[in-house]
């Protein structure tokens, strides 16, 4: 974890940005000694969020399951896809 303090966005805004795209991590900044804001590159905040919209959707799929809604095996799912290909040709 790297942690600074506000004060180095003047003066070390460079460096800043240097880690976070080099060590795909968020530099945390600190106002007297206290956590105050995260800086990371777009890069890693892209594949972050991707990652909370794809958990936000394996728990939409679980509460469905969980709630009785039909599921479907990965067969169901070939043979499925199979019959698609074959309406088609």
């Amino acid at each position: 974890m790297i942690i600074k303090p506000t004060s180095a966005l003047r003066t070390e805004l460079g460096e800043i940005t240097r880690i976070c795209k080099e060590k795909s991590e968020p530099v945390y900044l600190t106002k007297n000694g206290e956590g105050e804001l995260v800086v990371m590159s777009i890069a890693a905040f892209e594949r972050r969020e991707a990652m909370l919209n794809l958990r936000a959707k394996l728990l939409e799929a679980e509460q469905q399951r969980l709630s009785g809604a039909p599921t479907y095996s990965t067969d169901d799912v070939r043979e499925y896809i199979r019959g698609l290909h074959n309406e088609q040709v």
